[in-house]
């Protein structure tokens, strides 16, 4: 057995992943949101009709109903588009990053020694678009696990296939780095 040593790491002198430029989102998943966006209008504006409808005591305010909707709709596309903006992703030698968030920023960072399995998705609309959405599962478990939507399917497949091309050399690199 080697002498094991536990050296201190200078944290200034790690990589720092602020640096990194990420890359956006396709334009195009901005229209698959504001769909969904639409689609959830509908819905409340069903409900809030079905109230109007049956009970003729909400009726009187009518006007503060469809406010409210028209709040909730305008809030809604407001934070979703914020949303959108600040979401990217990074592919580095050794790992992928990914941020998002509106109030609170979250760059999730998976080395690709800890992925497991990636899986690619295509919803209705989004194939009509020719978007894909990338899922990472880790083996952190649900925490750990993203999902990069809005990606150009065969951009997403050439995604998924790299990351499956570091499963397999990943574990062989790692396992004789990391004999004491």
């Amino acid at each position: 057995m080697q002498n094991f040593t536990n050296e201190i790491l200078n944290t200034n002198e790690l990589p720092k992943f602020e640096e990194v430029t990420f890359e956006p989102l396709h334009q195009d998943y901005w229209k698959i949101v504001l769909i969904q966006k639409c689609i959830f209008l509908l819905i409340l504006s069903a409900i809030a009709g079905g109230f109007l409808f049956f009970n003729e005591e909400i009726r009187a305010f009518w006007h503060f109903l469809v406010i409210t909707i028209v709040l909730i709709f305008g809030l809604s596309v407001l934070f979703g588009r914020i949303s959108f903006r600040k979401r990217g992703y990074a592919f580095r030698q050794h790992d992928l990053l990914y941020k998002s968030g509106i109030i609170s920023e979250s760059t999730t960072i998976i080395p690709y020694n800890r992925i497991q399995h990636v899986a690619l998705h295509e919803g209705f609309i989004s194939r009509l678009f020719g978007l894909a959405e990338i899922e990472v599962f880790t083996a952190g478990g649900g925490n750990s696990d993203i999902q990069i939507p809005g990606i150009e399917k065969e951009k997403a497949q050439n995604i998924k296939q790299l990351l499956m091309q570091k499963l397999t050399e990943e574990p062989s690199k790692t396992s004789s780095e990391n004999e004491y």
